[in-house]
Order: structure tokens, then C-alpha cells, then sequence
């Protein structure tokens, strides 16, 4: 049975998921680099960009169990690039170039419909006009059993996560302040929506910590 997961999301110690002011220049916001330092010396992160090496341990068992098991994808409009508004044209195909990490469907929610994108390695970015629980519907459909991984940006996990659709998530607690930017859990009771913490690992670089939904 398909779970709903966060996995591998960073945040900083006063809980902010993304700095302000995303652009080309600072597709995490200003500053929202420093809350994934512990995933990108991973051999997960290296691999990813066609690279060698890497240091083994948690934050590399971490990142490798982000993607296991995975099916397809979702992600907010912000995580897939930053143009806003509608569409000017056809040309920008997200932030990795022709041939993205995620090697499944990818659902992409946007208020302003698009054509999907054929990537290579298997990656098809998809664009979900009509809510969070159509493109979880139709990730879950195109992951054929395998789980589907929610990748944010904040806003978005916000969503799910009020609506209570979140099954598992894993934060890397980075030590770091960011001051301002997206707040993950500013004004929402996860407690109150039933998650509770069920695993806590801490490494060099983050505490790693997993919520799960009861029930």
C-alpha cells in the first residue's frame, strides 16, 4: 500500500524549511543552503550530480532511505523553479538539467496548467492544477504500490500536513538559525493531528528526526 513521506527535508533550529527571497540565484531562499550541509557531502548527493565520494554514516543512511521504495513524486510550483504566474513559455524544465533525479512521475502543483515534460531517466514532470488531494490521487495511481515522496517546498508540505495526509516525515534538523524565510509548523498542532516522534538520530551535521501519524 502506497504511504505518503517526507524524507530528507531540512529545516534550521527555529523550524524554517526554506530562507526568504527564492530566485535563480538562491532556489532555497536566501541563506537556505546552510540547512542541507549534512546531505550534500552524502554519496546520495554525489551520485545525484554524477560525482564520486562521499562520507558514509547516518546522513548517508538518511539520504540513501530517501529514496527507496519510491513510485512517484510531488512537489510544489516553488520546487520545480521560480518562475511565477503564468507559464511565458515552455523553456524552463526545472532546476537539474535534461535528466533530474527522480526517475519516476513527478506531480507538480501549479494553478496554471501545463503540457507534461518527457525528461530523460525516466523522470515525467506532471503539472496538477486542481488541488493537493488530485495529485496525490494520481501519484498514487502512476506509483503502482511503491510510495510516493512529497518534496515540498514548505508551503506545500503545509498543506499535507494540515489536511493530515502526511504519513511519515523525515527532518534534518540543521544548527543553524535562518530568522525568517518559511516556517514549517508556525500555527499547525502536529500533536493534535496525531503525529508523534518515532525516531531521533543525531549526526554531525543534523538531528534527524522521523514523525509519524497514528492510525
Amino acid at each position: 500500500m502506497s504511504r505518503l513521506l517526507v524524507r530528507s527535508f531540512g529545516i534550521s533550529i527555529d523550524g524554517f524549511g526554506a530562507g526568504p527571497n527564492q530566485d535563480l540565484a538562491n532556489p532555497l531562499g536566501v541563506g537556505g543552503a546552510a540547512i542541507f550541509q549534512w546531505f550534500f557531502d552524502t554519496p546520495t548527493f554525489k551520485r545525484m550530480h554524477g560525482q564520486e565520494g562521499g562520507n558514509s554514516g547516518v546522513d548517508e543512511n538518511f539520504a540513501a532511505r530517501g529514496f527507496a521504495n519510491v513510485g512517484a513524486w510531488i512537489l510544489g510550483r516553488n520546487m520545480f523553479g521560480p518562475v511565477r504566474g503564468p507559464w511565458p513559455d515552455e523553456s524552463w524544465k526545472g532546476w537539474w538539467g535534461n535528466n533530474p533525479p527522480y526517475h519516476v512521475p513527478v506531480f507538480v502543483l501549479t494553478n496554471h496548467p501545463r503540457a507534461s515534460i518527457v525528461m530523460e531517466g525516466g523522470t515525467v514532470f506532471h503539472f496538477v492544477a486542481d488541488g493537493i488531494h488530485a495529485a496525490l490521487k494520481r501519484a498514487t495511481e502512476a506509483a503502482g504500490g511503491k510510495d510516493v515522496r512529497l518534496g515540498g517546498g514548505v508551503a506545500t508540505l503545509r498543506q499535507y500536513l494540515s489536511a493530515g495526509l502526511i504519513d511519515e516525515l523525515h527532518l534534518a534538523i540543521s544548527p543553524v538559525l535562518l530568522g525568517s524565510g518559511e516556517n514549517l509548523f508556525a500555527g499547525i498542532d502536529a500533536a493534535q493531528l496525531g503525529y508523534q516522534c518515532s525516531e531521533h538520530v543525531a549526526s554531525a551535521n543534523a538531528m534527524h528526526v522521523v514523525l509519524t501519524r497514528r492510525g
